[in-house]
This record gives structure tokens, sequence and C-alpha cells, in this order.
């Protein structure tokens, strides 16, 4: 699929653009961009906060998915409350609501998915095999990768190439995390494709500290 020109603007982060195209072309917010997801899910992905916020004003109704990529937790209660029996459906790209919320690091909002009966040991639906904790964790959201791992979030999943969450704490260096991840049994012998360590991608980030905790 070919990208139309709101997405094109989308990614770009032109708000005054996109702001000047949306009233004439309103239908276009609802439909599924060249990279799978609605405009809005691309304005989340593309950390275009601004466009975002505009997007959010100009539609109706949110899915789910949008609303806790986007943080609209009334928008999460509302249909976490009409359809609980979805909290753990995926959205056209393949994550659960959870793991949207622990990718863009909506705290208040995977709590709330949480509490209400998300499951934190659900992989994504893409080929990837992302964990919620994966994405809490490369994020560096480490409010989030704690309440993952205090509701029983397995802490050695592996995603697609073999990476585990210790081996992307260990590359951002988040010692907080690290300590959290082996208290619950995190293997420091895990070798992603390829053959590295955590304490591989430490050293290869100058985590040096971190390396020989890992070693």
């Amino acid at each position: 699929m070919q990208a139309n020109f709101l997405e094109e603007l989308i990614i770009k982060g032109d708000f005054e653009a996109v702001k000047s195209y949306l009233p004439d072309h309103h239908s276009e917010i609802i439909k599924i961009t060249s990279h799978g997801v609605s405009p809005l899910m691309l304005s989340c992905y593309f950390h275009q906060s601004a466009i975002t916020t505009l997007l959010v004003a100009s539609l109706d109704n949110l899915t789910l998915f949008e609303a806790a990529a986007a943080g609209k937790f009334d928008v999460v209660a509302h249909e976490v409350f009409k359809n609980p029996a979805k909290i753990n459906d995926y959205s056209e790209d393949g994550f659960t609501a959870l793991g949207l919320a622990a990718y863009f690091g909506i705290e208040e909002v995977a709590r709330y998915l949480v509490l209400k009966g998300a499951e934190v040991n659900l992989p994504s639906k893409n080929g990837f095999n992302v964990y919620p904790l994966h994405s809490a964790v490369a994020g560096n959201h480490t409010s989030i990768a704690r309440m993952l791992i205090e509701n029983e979030a397995e802490v050695n999943v592996l995603q697609k190439s073999g990476v585990s969450p210790l081996h992307s704490a260990a590359q951002n260096g988040n010692i907080e995390i690290i300590i959290l991840l082996l208290e619950k049994g995190a293997k420091v012998d895990t070798r992603m494709e390829g053959g590295k360590l955590a304490a591989d991608l430490a050293i290869e980030k100058g985590y040096l500290e971190i390396a020989e905790i890992l070693s």
C-alpha cells in the first residue's frame, strides 16, 4: 500500500499541515495507513505527540488500542467496562492494549489494565514475540517494568532474535530494572542470536560496572 498524503505529514511531524489538511479530508483519519495501523496509531509510533492530540480531538471514537497508546485513560476504562472479555484482544499490528501501554510508557493505563485482568505474559501476535515486559524495559519505563514483574511477568521470555528483558536493560544501562530482573531469576547466560550476552551489550554501551555485575 502506498503512503497517502496525511500519512506523509504525520511521519514528517508537520503539525500545521496536518491541522490545515484535516477539515477537508476528515474521512482519511479512519483509514488504515500503509504501515497497517490508523493515522492516530502512526502518530504514536512516530512520537508526534502534538499530532496525536490533534487526531484524538478529531475522532468521534477511539479503539481500546488507540486509547491505550495515546494515554486516554477514560476511554480505556470505558472500553474495558463495555467489553471486559476483549481486554486481551490484539490490535491490527498484533499488540495487546497492555503491550501498547507498556511500550509508550502510559503507566496509569498499564496499571489499570493489569488490575482489570490483562494478561501480563501474552506476547505480540506479529512475528516479533514481544511481551509487555520487553516493551517496558526497552523503553526504560522502570515503574511499569516493576509493576509487571510484581504481577508475575516472566523475566526470561525471549522476543524475536532471542532478546531477553535483561539484554534490553543492560543495553540501556538501567541498573534498577536489572536488579529487579535478577531478583526474580533472570538468566545472565542467555545468548541472543549472534551469541551476545547481556554483559556484552553493556560493554558495547560503555556500562562496564553493569557488565561486571552480569558476568
